[in-house]
């Protein structure tokens, strides 16, 4: 079995170390020069009948309008996040390129640097063809447990938003907050995260899947996560464009805020933590978001 992957950032080098676990030959390809099995043209990875994309949510679209070129390839995409310029969820972005038949969503809690360790792991591969699901299910190897979901969408809007509220997390922990606010912020920002897809009609299971509160515990708990660091550091009260100059890699979650609450703000959805947390961004005090969440009208749980 063949299988291409565009995008050779951490996450892309560690799903090749997968695939090659499993005896796929798997190709990959890099804008700079690494030392990396199986590199290959972005020209001979179109013609691989599995691809996968493990590019960043905001350079999506622009990647597919310059390079991409559909040969009939089922396409597992394997980033996370909302296109901050449009506010369009990346299931969209594709369909103007593929059939949605063709098309696959990895989401769940993977560290890559676990993942190229072997250490154990499982993800959901969410498509409307349970065949394209099941073709990239077989290109994992047994250390890598693997689930279907139908819940595109669902999965989808997990993956995107709980980087909003790793970041939400790391500002709590800089602030030293202490176990109870976190698992506070956590509990709600996965009650505001499914609120959210569920207007969009996501399914609820999903969001107390791997998808979900698997993905948003694994990210909002740990230093691992670039999100988390990144509100590690506003807590702190840095500038967030130092915070990004120094961590060197995509944090997918601040573009996402911002396309949440334009989204939130056009639908008219709850999202308080997603609107304190693009606050951080300009400069807001932190101290101030906490408060502003924790002296909101009381309200039912679940409503």
């Amino acid at each position: 079995m063949r299988l291409a992957i565009i995008g050779a950032g951490k996450w892309g080098q560690a799903l090749q170390t997968a695939f090659l676990d499993a005896n796929i030959e798997a190709h990959i390809v890099s804008r700079a020069r690494r030392d990396l099995p199986n590199l290959t043209t972005i020209e001979a990875a179109m013609d691989a009948p599995l691809l996968v994309m493990a590019i960043s949510a905001q350079a999506t679209r622009e990647w597919l309008e310059t390079r991409f070129r559909f040969n009939g390839q089922k396409i597992l995409v394997a980033s996370k996040g909302i296109d901050a310029q449009n506010g369009r969820f990346l299931n969209e972005i594709y369909a103007n390129f593929a059939p949605s038949q063709n098309a696959a969503f990895l989401s769940g809690p993977g560290f890559a640097a676990e993942v190229i360790k072997k250490l154990p792991t499982a993800l959901t591969i969410a498509s409307e063809s349970e065949e394209t699901a099941a073709d990239f299910t077989r290109c994992f190897p047994h250390w890598i447990k693997t689930y279907r979901s139908s819940d595109v969408i669902g999965a989808e809007i997990a993956g995107a938003y709980k980087n909003v509220i790793a970041i939400a997390a790391g500002v709590c922990d800089s602030l030293k907050l202490g176990a109870n606010a976190r698992a506070a912020l956590i509990t709600r920002g996965l009650a505001e995260m499914t609120r959210f897809g569920l207007f969009f009609g996501a399914k609820l299971e999903t969001f107390l899947g791997l998808a979900g509160v698997g993905d948003l515990t694994l990210t909002a708990t740990s230093a691992l996560s670039r999100n988390y660091r990144v509100g590690f550091a506003l807590g702190q009260k840095r500038t967030l464009q130092s915070v990004l100059d120094e961590l060197g890699e995509v944090a997918e979650g601040v573009p996402t805020a911002r396309a949440i609450v334009k989204i939130a703000e056009r639908d008219k959805l709850r999202a308080p933590i997603a609107f304190e947390t693009i606050k951080l961004f300009e400069g807001g005090d932190p101290l101030s978001s906490v408060e502003a969440l924790m002296t909101r009208a009381n309200e039912k749980e679940f409503y």
